[in-house]
């Protein structure tokens, strides 16, 4: 797990390495200027020579301004090595989340994955920096600081012993209570950025279901669990200044009572009572600095183990070896089919076999939950079966180049997503290197050039976040047209024309019809419209498959979809182009 984390040092390493350098320059010095102090009042004012005072006080100047200046470069040099990890482990989760399957995006949760790469990387900076300098010069200042009282006087110093003893075993006992309520704080950040991220996305529907409330009702539920939680942990944290204060006063007071004592029986100088006064406020503040560092740690333990445990996931969809790089043809198979979106779970898809000629239209249809947009996932290895094969093109998909086959299976997803720039740099996700004429050509087919070229700019309108100036079905069609762009070998609509009216999708099936002929097309809908002219139709339910045969010939033998025919004719559907 730490091993992950200090993997990302990297290029970082040199600073990492200079700070706790510049920090134990610091700790010498500043170790070294109580005992010139004592010089100064025992050889210099009590002796009654001023020469000395001014001999040791520049020193004492000297040492500090050189201390100044070494402290200084620790600070620059932790600054840059723990910033530089923040951002190698954030490159590191974000690397690999991109080789995720949508199962283990499932496993983490997509507000997990940004508590993650926010908070828990914002823990780990700040820890990172603390331990480069505090962790070095806490423990130097310690030792340095007893070594020194030692050599002044080894009786009195013996104080300062029984005080780390009793230091230490009360801050244990302390941070042993207190990470195990860290983890759970951290788990709660999971749920109240879920929330959030769920109420922001879909303010639309809260607004218009006039849900505002109920939203801020989780919210504040969320919120409160998350602010118990801290303060039951902060009420432990906070025992360590009591405990702090109580150590330092019972130092300062049996220092004061021996020392005087020493002083008058001569075995102790005035000078050497003030340097062990230092000495004893630089121990104890090493203390207090080691108990924020175990604080630190404390809260930042979790941090490590949530971000180690993303960056060491092994997404569960691997590739071949030597993967298969070319795609034959689009023709499909599915041999013997079951999947489960969860080891052991219920299947959510049984027993589907299924053959498609290259070329084809297949239209699917079914209820809700009957396991249509499942069916499509699994061609382009969104998901990977639970049992049985996939071939396309006579190849098992799991012996293709993920890259090659997702580019050769081009799927519009029901949720139609649009990213920040201009219309041209959403098509091109399609194809990085499209002239504008390749992407004239695509949004052609796909219906959108009609309301693109009315646009100020045309192809080159700036697309608001999530494309909030595009209404749902002119996103669908950029989304169609984007997906034309890769020239694929299947093309995979899930549900991507509901927002376009009747008359835009026959002329959506029409232009592929001529345009694409050779390009296999899966047409999942809850319209019979969409796909009563596709060469075949594929009737789902409860996860199997019912019917697969033409229009005509499932209206005289297929009960469910003679249902769903009956029921979407006898009446006007009203699919409006409206904005979502």
């Amino acid at each position: 797990m730490y091993k992950t984390i200090l993997r990302q040092f990297k290029q970082y390493k040199t600073a990492a390495i200079l700070t706790p350098v510049w920090t134990a320059a610091e700790v010498v010095l500043g170790v070294l200027i109580p005992y010139v102090t004592a010089s100064i009042i025992d050889k210099g004012i009590n002796a009654g020579s001023m020469p000395n005072v001014y001999k040791y006080g520049l020193y004492m100047v000297g040492m500090a301004f050189l201390s100044l200046l070494f402290g200084i470069l620790a600070g620059r040099f932790a600054a840059y090595s723990s910033t530089g990890i923040a951002a190698n482990l954030r490159d590191a989760m974000y690397k690999n989340i991109q080789r995720f399957s949508f199962s283990d995006i499932d496993k983490y949760s997509t507000a997990g994955l940004v508590t993650r790469m926010t908070t828990d990387v914002s823990n780990i900076q700040n820890a990172v920096q603390m331990l480069l300098r505090v962790s070095f010069r806490a423990p130097l200042n310690l030792i340095s600081s007893v070594v020194m009282c030692f050599f002044i006087n080894p009786r009195l110093s013996l104080i300062f012993l029984v005080a780390i003893v009793i230091l230490a075993t009360l801050l244990t006992l302390i941070i042993m209570r207190a990470s195990k309520l860290f983890q759970q704080i951290f788990r709660k950040y999971d749920t109240l950025n879920a929330v959030v991220q769920e109420n922001v996305s879909a303010i639309r529907v809260v607004k218009a279901y006039v849900r505002e409330h109920h939203e801020l009702s989780k919210l504040d539920k969320a919120a409160l669990s998350l602010f118990r939680l801290n303060i039951k942990a902060e009420a432990i944290m906070a025992l360590n200044g009591p405990v702090m204060n109580l150590v330092v006063y019972g130092c300062i007071i049996s220092l004061s009572w021996f020392g005087a004592h020493y002083i008058v029986e001569g075995s102790l100088t005035t000078g050497q009572l003030t340097s062990l006064f230092s000495y004893v406020m630089m121990v104890l503040q090493a203390l207090m600095m080691l108990s924020m560092i175990f604080v630190q740690l404390t809260q930042s333990a979790a941090s490590v183990k949530r971000i180690a445990q993303v960056i060491d996931e092994e997404p569960d969809m691997t590739e071949d070896d030597s993967p298969v790089e070319n795609v034959k043809d689009g023709s499909i198979e599915f041999n013997n089919v079951c999947f489960s979106y969860k080891e052991g779970g219920d299947y959510a898809l049984v027993d589907i076999n299924l053959r498609i000629e290259a070329g084809q239209t297949i239209g699917i249809i079914g209820g809700t939950g009957s396991g249509k947009s499942t069916l499509g996932s699994l061609i382009s290895r969104l998901y990977d079966v639970s049992k049985g094969s996939i071939k396309i093109g006579g190849v098992d998909v799991r012996r293709y180049s993920l890259n090659r086959l997702r580019n050769q299976v081009a799927v519009v997803l029901q949720n139609n997503t649009l990213f920040s720039g201009t219309v041209l740099d959403n098509l091109r996700w399609g194809k990085e290197d499209a002239t504008e004429e390749e992407c004239r050509q695509a949004c052609i087919s796909a219906c959108a050039d009609e309301f693109i070229s009315t646009l100020p700019d045309g192809y080159n309108t700036v697309v608001e976040q999530g494309g909030a100036n595009f209404s749902g079905g002119q996103k669908q069609r950029l989304c169609i047209a984007r997906a034309l762009l890769k020239s694929p070998k299947v093309l995979i609509l899930d549900d991507s024309t509901s927002a376009v009216d009747t008359a835009t999708d026959g002329k959506i099936r029409q232009t592929f019809a001529e345009r694409i002929p050779g390009t296999t097309k899966i047409i999942i809908s809850h319209r019979i419209l969409s796909i009563q002219h596709a060469d075949k139709i594929v009737v789902m339910d409860d996860g199997r498959v019912k019917g697969f045969d033409t229009h005509d010939n499932l209206l005289k033998t297929n009960d469910i979809y003679k249902d769903i025919y009956t029921m979407q004719t006898s009446g006007a559907e009203g699919d409006f182009d409206e904005t979502k």
